[in-house]
């Protein structure tokens, strides 16, 4: 078991060599051996007579003269010699700052140069010399990531020496039915092809292997998860009267569409198993999540639940509060708002209830899981725009009940490769469809140049009685970006429109109170023009806003901006986004061609990886080290459904329990 194995143990590897390997996170001998170079240099011998003035080159051949050594000022010197080439050509070479080679370099030994061709000369401006020709064709060299004291060079030398001492030892995780499947080479072959490739063609062989047995063991581990949960009946088996609840579905003022329709089903079947619910609900922003979520708490109510509904600001916690009032308004059943700004009175009060269970169902912010708050019987557990909570904030409110079901919401289309790594162990269910009467956002790309033409659209939007975002990536100047500010445009909004409409700024160095008074102002039509950085990108719908224009629009995601631009169009109002921007028209020009949030989100996904798709870092190490789930997104599905039939199969129990112990361990 190599992994268990110090670095120290390979020949060559004294203490001093590994504190530097440590310093790369290498510390046995299996993280030595995958250890992967970060990239390759492709070497290949150069025909000077197909190279031009200053043109890097690599020649072989050998000394033709004895170097000649020209010792410079400040202790620097110049060796200068002829080199036969292994065309036949001869060529002088100079080199700086290498008066040991001297020694070395007799008459007719063998060396490539590795430099620049002064041509005009018959020169070569030598930056290395190595000893020995080049093979025929190319040679392919890895180059690794090293430290101070420890070179690629160094590096490979040890990488080399592990795999011909413990080469036979090493761990193969792929299990033997698939190694014969897909032919894949023997784990010791494939490491040591790809540490000294010989060839492109074999290079890629060894990589497609060594990535399948990375994304094997990864997806095995979440599959086991998945089951594990599947197969533990810990859940709260629900019992609730249909009947009931379909009237408060036909209760709606509108028909839902076939996407929640869907959804709904999978979360009801979910709430009556045996099985706890571990699902996450997405949808584009408009999808009409926040109602799936209210009759999923209907239904736990009905089953004699309490339900709790968290959020991420008080303002969303009182409009979610306002919206279940209103739709359950026939309905008798009791609804509480709790958050950090109510009285202690108030606060008391609701604590008491919940205790007493006499509250059904709550709403609120991280209030909701403070060590005072008790519930009598908590069922179901929601969690809105969930990438706003930490892990542990998620985990408190479930810890509340006694295995609730649990249902995270999230606004933020997550493309499919990030899903199945992020949120392998979930069920996952999709709203895509968008609610009848939606009508598409319009979205325009705009140049600085065309400012005039912008607030002749935004004027014309007012003259309607409408309401207007308008965003900025800063808060305050800075020395360093060339950005427009909240308060630079505050200033120039109100010099276009001060005179008759209010104009107001909103960002988040502002305390929450100040926050919260700003947006229901806007949400009451005191402020028709709101300045804001990307604080409202989750938030308060304001059925009344018809148009954002987002300044400096290339400095945000792709993701980000489908968000903000979702702020709008939440009525049947027509509604458009306007981007300004001089740079990266060509991937901005996607948000003018789609309002689908999952397209977006796939090219901001091929764009940008998997680091800033939610703004906030996630829990779960996707750091692998040689598979890249968006490059290998093909793999990754296959070792997907691999994984899955290899647990269901009672084979290689042995293979089984050290990839599921691997969960412990990594």
């Amino acid at each position: 078991m190599v992994y268990l194995i110090s670095v120290e143990k390979v020949k060559g590897v004294g203490s001093r060599t590994s504190m530097l390997l440590k310093k790369l996170n290498i510390n046995t001998v299996d993280d030595l051996v995958t250890h992967y170079p970060y990239r390759y240099e492709f070497i290949k011998r150069s025909n000077l007579k197909e190279k031009y003035e200053d043109d890097k080159v690599i020649i072989d051949g050998k000394v033709e003269m004895i170097p000649i050594l020209v010792r410079l000022k400040g202790n620097l010197n110049k060796m200068n010699f002829r080199l036969a080439t292994s065309t036949k050509e001869i060529v002088g070479v100079s080199i700086f700052n290498r008066a040991y080679l001297k020694n070395q370099l007799l008459v007719g030994t063998n060396i490539t140069v590795f430099g620049k061709y002064e041509k005009n000369k018959n020169v070569i401006l030598a930056s290395e010399i190595r000893m020995g020709l080049l093979p025929k064709g190319e040679k392919i060299e890895a180059v690794y990531h090293g430290t101070v004291g420890l070179n690629s060079k160094a590096i490979s030398g040890f990488i080399n020496t592990a795999l011909m001492e413990y080469g036979n030892e090493l761990e193969d995780y792929i299990p033997k039915n698939l190694l014969e499947k897909y032919n894949f080479l023997n784990k010791k072959t494939a490491l040591n092809i790809i540490h000294n490739p010989s060839t492109k063609e074999k290079l890629k062989e060894a990589s497609i292997r060594l990535k399948y047995e990375e994304l094997f063991v990864y997806m095995a581990k979440i599959n086991y998860l998945k089951l594990k949960n599947k197969n533990i009946k810990d859940g709260i088996e629900k019992d609730f009267d249909k009947e009931k609840l379909d009237k408060v579905i036909k209760s709606l003022p509108y028909e839902l569409t076939v996407d929640q329709k869907l959804v709904l089903n999978e979360i009801l079947e979910d709430l009556t198993s045996k099985r706890r619910m571990n699902r996450l609900l997405q949808g584009d922003v408009g999808s009409g999540k926040t109602i799936i979520s209210i009759i999923a708490m209907v239904a736990n109510y009905l089953s004699g639940y309490q339900s709790a509904l968290m959020v991420p600001t008080e303002i969303l916690a009182t409009q979610h509060y306002e919206t279940m009032k209103e739709i359950l308004k026939d309905f008798n059943i009791n609804i509480a708002l709790l958050t950090g700004s109510l009285p202690k009175n108030k606060k008391d009060l609701i604590h008491e209830e919940l205790k007493l269970g006499k509250i059904d169902m709550v709403v609120g912010t991280h209030a909701l899981i403070q060590e005072e708050v008790v519930y009598k019987n908590l069922g179901l557990v929601i969690t809105d725009e969930q990438h706003r909570f930490g892990v542990l904030q998620r985990t408190s409110l479930q810890n509340k009940g006694i295995m609730p079901d649990v249902l995270y919401m999230s606004a933020t289309p997550i493309p499919r490769t990030y899903a199945l790594t992020l949120y392998g162990d979930m069920d996952i269910s999709t709203i895509r469809t968008l609610p009848k009467g939606r009508k598409p956002i319009k979205t325009y790309l705009k140049s600085y140049s065309e400012i005039k033409d912008v607030l002749k659209m935004m004027y014309e939007e007012l003259l309607k009685n409408h309401q207007i975002y308008v965003i900025a990536p800063l808060i305050e100047e800075s020395e360093t970006l060339d950005l427009t500010t909240v308060n630079e445009l505050k200033d120039k909004m109100n010099l276009a429109f001060g005179e008759k409409y209010n104009v107001g700024i909103i960002h988040g160095k502002l305390k929450q109170t100040e926050k919260d008074k700003i947006m229901e102002d806007f949400v009451n039509n005191k402020i028709q023009i709101l300045i804001s950085t990307t604080v409202i990108e989750v938030g308060v719908n304001v059925l009344n806003t018809t148009m954002m224009v987002i300044f400096d629009a290339n400095r945000f995601g792709l993701s980000t901006l489908h968000q903000l631009r979702g702020r709008v169009g939440r009525s049947a109002l027509e509604s458009s986004c306007i981007l300004i921007s001089d740079y990266d028209s060509e991937r901005l020009n996607v948000m003018t061609t789609t309002n689908d949030g999952f397209e977006i989100s796939e090219e901001d996904f091929k764009i940008r990886g998997h680091g800033d798709l939610f703004g906030t870092k996630q829990s779960g190490d996707m750091a692998f080290k040689i598979a890249d789930i968006k490059e290998d997104y093909k793999i990754l599905l296959q070792a997907k459904k691999d994984s899955m039939e290899f647990l269901l199969n009672n084979k290689e129990e042995e293979l089984k329990e050290k990839i599921i112990n691997g969960i412990k361990e990594g």
